[in-house]
């Protein structure tokens, strides 16, 4: 196959499947050779922040020297996202050799669906995170960054023996698949847990902790939390110190990349991995981290810039007062459950650069769209609601619906990505804020047509 070829073969694996399990991942993975063993790797799950953690882990790691696998989900608009080595993501060529391979290997190898209907026994996921281990294995990396997809305990990346593993936090999400109740979703995280393989965590006091705490002592897994065993502190001047494991001397004066206080929680747990690294044939001397830390990116999360009008250039912000239409400046953050919405309100509140806040919304079906929703309705001046995809999305009629009486009369329901974008511009001016939000193929829908594919 070739690339394109390859993508539609795994686009037909049912791209929002959802299927917990192990069997087929381990079964898979058996014929092939068990890739995984010849590798290295840093586990990281948890409901938020996952993938800011691993962002901190591959810029350091690969500032230090080494050859670094990472692997995430979803992506933003290209699969290619999901595999990369060091900053350069899957060459075309190297994905269809490694689908067509996956595939091959599957042939006569399918589960019975229905009459002249058939069934891959592997779900998408499952395809992709066998290819990345196999793509890691054939390029020799020195470590691998394997973020869980869903959960942690059935997701198909837990095949893993890792040398550090990493729960960012626990919150509400994916109820359907992981629980109702925090202990419930903490059990499903904890999952990853493996007898004697250190665990860095930034669960906070309440029975999610509880739950990683009683899953460590029961797998003698070293536990270090954050709080407790390590800390961060925000300085005066927007700079941050790091209070290492053990309670040595303090990293000061250290500047992040990616927006959001909450960012430094997020450097602090993977400054924490990285310690642990240290002592097991991974060291990143003081210099290297400190100068790796601002170059740390992570698309589509708290992502700010702005595009001049017309012809969408993309242009430094500039003071807002007195600045007239001469251009738009664009907020886009993949929050999409309320954790993750909270965080992203916290952040608007702290800014103080623009004056009108319209929030271009959509979110899928099966999330608790309706308390996230509350959340950002206080703060939007206007809400256009609008749908990135038809099968899981909400309409934006039912997103209007969920919203309190008192804010239905500022919203606006556009049906298409582009469509509800040119709302957004028409209705705002070069001192406003379009935040874009509520949903991952949303921002990668709209990060596309403003500021072209993420890989080239």
């Amino acid at each position: 196959m070739d690339y394109r070829q390859a993508w539609s073969y795994l686009d037909d694996l049912q791209f929002f499947k959802i299927k917990l399990g192990l069997d087929s991942m381990s079964a898979f993975l058996e014929s092939v050779g068990r890739p995984q063993e010849k590798l290295r790797f840093i586990h990281v799950a948890g409901t938020n922040g996952k993938g800011s953690v691993a962002a901190h882990l591959l810029t350091i790691l690969a500032a230090a020297g080494y050859k670094v696998g990472l692997y995430t989900s979803p992506h933003l608009s290209s699969v290619r996202e999901r595999f990369r080595i060091n900053h350069t993501y899957i060459s075309e060529r190297e994905f269809a050799e490694h689908a067509t391979a996956i595939r091959n290997s599957l042939a006569g190898n399918r589960l019975p669906r229905g009459p002249g209907d058939c069934l891959p026994r592997i779900t998408y996921f499952e395809f992709t995170t066998a290819l990345a281990l196999l793509w890691f294995a054939e390029q020799q990396v020195d470590l691998v960054i394997l973020e869980v997809g869903l959960g942690g305990r059935l997701d198909a990346t837990n095949v893993v023996t890792p040398l550090v593993a990493i729960i960012t936090n626990v919150s509400m999400d994916h109820e359907a698949h992981l629980g109702n109740t925090l202990a419930e979703v903490a059990g499903e995280k904890a999952g990853i847990i493996k007898p004697g393989v250190p665990v860095v965590s930034g669960v906070v006091a309440d029975e999610s902790l509880a739950v990683v705490e009683g899953s460590c002592r029961e797998r003698g897994a070293p536990l270090y939390l954050l709080g407790r065993d390590f800390d961060c502190a925000e300085q005066t001047d927007g700079r941050w110190t790091y209070r290492p494991i053990g309670h040595g001397k303090p990293l000061t004066g250290l500047r992040g990349g990616l927006a959001g206080g909450y960012q430094r929680t997020n450097g602090a747990i993977a400054l924490a991995a990285l310690e642990i690294l240290g002592k097991v044939g991974f060291p990143v001397a003081g210099e290297t981290l400190r100068a790796a830390l601002p170059e740390v990116i992570w698309p589509g999360r708290l992502e700010s810039f702005c595009l001049s009008e017309p012809g969408l250039r993309k242009t430094v912000c500039p003071d807002p007062a007195g600045v007239g239409h001469g251009y738009r400046r664009y907020l886009l953050d993949g929050a999409h459950n309320p954790a993750g919405v909270a965080s992203l309100v916290g952040y608007l509140r702290s800014r103080d650069d623009f004056d009108k806040l319209v929030v271009v919304w959509a979110s899928m079906a099966d999330k608790d769209y309706g308390t996230s929703l509350a959340m950002i309705a206080a703060l939007g001046d206007i809400l256009v609601f609008t749908r990135p995809e038809e099968e899981r999305s909400a309409s934006p009629g039912a997103l209007a619906e969920a919203l309190a009486a008192e804010h239905r009369g500022k919203t606006i329901c556009v049906d298409g990505v582009g469509n509800a974008l040119e709302k957004a511009r028409q209705i705002t001016g070069g001192n406003d804020l379009i935040c874009v939000a509520g949903s991952l193929y949303l921002v990668g829908a709209v990060r596309t047509l403003l500021l072209g594919e993420l890989v080239g």
